[in-house]
């Protein structure tokens, strides 16, 4: 067990895109955040950024915080924590498989903490972190209980993957325990009716509808090919996570009477995916949705590579596809992917106020820059959690509910451009992912249009200079 101080060619768009892509701008409430401080192809036809209509987004701060974490962080080591400290539990995978990630969300979590305590903590106390190691569902809950009673944490925060985040958070619901999720975004974890479970990350559905919405909106006419005629297959990780985003997925496809070909799960230990691009290959897939982890994403790759075949464009869902590492480990071939996901810290500023700001803190904090989007979303969810809990002046669990249901925050006034209007069943409504592209080793925002620093190029591997 690890003690953490918290101190410490031109295309136009139709409008049915923009829809799904618009920021909804919305009014903060007096009782809002304080502030404080393959195929190959011929080269591709350019797509100009700014044709996809998109509302002004509405903007205020939600903290300025970042700037007050130029002051020292609080200090605590283990066995000399003061005696009034705020316990909080950070229940992410530490080890396993998904550790890369967890990390990288903790990370979030982390400076969000350090953030308040650099302005005097939470209800005037030193919010300290205790980690809990989720490397699988039995463990999140073996966890998450440890953290409650040995460990005497007020609230937990968590879990980046959806196994865990749904187990963690049943377990916290049994025992009336405050659960917040910041990164799991399979539907069913917010669909059982709990009352002491937030999540404050958007829903496989959301991003279900937005890969879907790229083929005939964007793909189709960039290729000047029908979308209905495009052959479109579906490839996900068995897991809950998998099994959610692909199932909207091929809804969504049904419903825009697009031309579903085949539809492959696979356990996400797989060691070798060679069967399944072979099945890829002989239904002669124009676009590849894919959901997975890190791991199977580079053996999806690599076995592309191996057998000379790629579609015409692979759209992922987040997760693996957001890693640098990812990148690195797939190489130039990796260029060209396109990733509906959290927002990244390649976003434009006007529709993200403060991420520039983020990631110089995380570069002061951890001497890099950010590894994924998902640092910045968990810091983006922390904030808000802790905001409110500061505005509820108390941990009393009703008083607590009350207070983020009351919660109304614009969406474009966080680093991440999140909003937060929660409804009965604890999801922020006001959160929404947006469409980014690996280009020359970066993950840029591509779409919507007021949040693009570069446009789309519907092409998949390095343009040669």
């Amino acid at each position: 067990m690890t003690v953490i101080d918290g101190g410490s060619g031109a295309m136009a768009v139709s409008p049915g895109v923009a829809g799904r892509f618009r920021a909804r701008a919305h009014r903060v409430k007096p009782g809002g955040l304080a502030r404080t401080g393959g195929h190959a192809m011929n080269p591709p036809p350019r797509i100009r950024r700014g044709r996809m209509p998109m509302s002004r987004i509405a903007r205020r701060p939600l903290l300025g915080g970042i700037a007050a974490l130029a002051a020292p962080r609080l200090a605590g080591a283990q066995g000399t924590a003061p005696a009034n400290e705020l316990r909080l539990g950070a229940l992410f995978p530490f080890s396993g498989s998904l550790a890369l990630l967890g990390d990288e969300s903790f990370r979030g979590l982390e400076l969000a903490a350090e953030e308040r305590n650099a302005v005097g903590g939470l209800l005037a106390r030193p919010i300290r972190l205790v980690k809990g190691d989720a490397a699988g569902a039995d463990q999140a809950v073996a966890e998450l209980r440890r953290l409650q009673g040995t460990e005497r944490v007020a609230a937990a925060f968590g879990t980046y993957a959806s196994p865990l985040g749904f187990a963690a958070s049943q377990a916290a619901e049994l025992q009336g325990f405050p659960f917040f999720e910041l990164g799991a975004i399979a539907d069913p974890i917010t669909e059982r009716g709990f009352r002491m479970l937030f999540r404050l990350c958007p829903r496989a559905s959301d991003f279900a509808r937005d890969s879907v919405a790229v083929i005939p909106e964007m793909l189709a006419t960039a290729w000047s090919t029908p979308a209905e005629v495009l052959r479109i297959a579906i490839l996900h990780e068995e897991g809950l996570y998998g099994q959610a985003v692909s199932g909207a997925q091929e809804a969504q496809l049904k419903a825009r009477g697009l031309n579903l070909v085949e539809r492959i799960g696979y356990a996400a230990r797989s060691v070798d995916l060679s069967s399944l691009l072979q099945r890829l290959r002989a239904v002669g897939a124009d676009v590849v949705l894919h959901t997975g982890y890190q791991n199977d994403i580079v053996l999806f790759y690599r076995g592309m590579k191996e057998a000379g075949w790629k579609p015409r464009m692979v759209i992922g869902a987040g997760a693996g596809y957001s890693m640098t590492d990812t990148a690195r480990s797939v190489g130039p071939e990796f260029d060209g992917t396109l990733d509906v996901d959290f927002p990244q810290i390649a976003v434009n500023e006007a529709a993200a106020p403060g991420v520039q700001g983020f990631v110089e803190l995380y570069k002061r904090r951890y001497g890099s820059d950010p590894r994924s989007g998902h640092s910045l979303a968990n810091y983006v969810g922390a904030r808000l959690v802790l905001d409110a809990m500061q505005r509820a002046a108390a941990l009393d669990r009703d008083k607590l509910r009350a207070t983020l249901l009351a919660t109304d925050v614009a969406e474009g006034s966080t680093p991440n451009g999140w909003g937060a209007r929660f409804d009965e069943k604890g999801q922020n409504l006001r959160a929404r992912p947006l469409l980014a592209q690996w280009q020359a080793g970066r993950l840029v925002t591509v779409a919507p249009a007021e949040a693009a620093v570069a446009v789309l190029r519907p092409v998949m591997g390095a343009i040669p200079p």
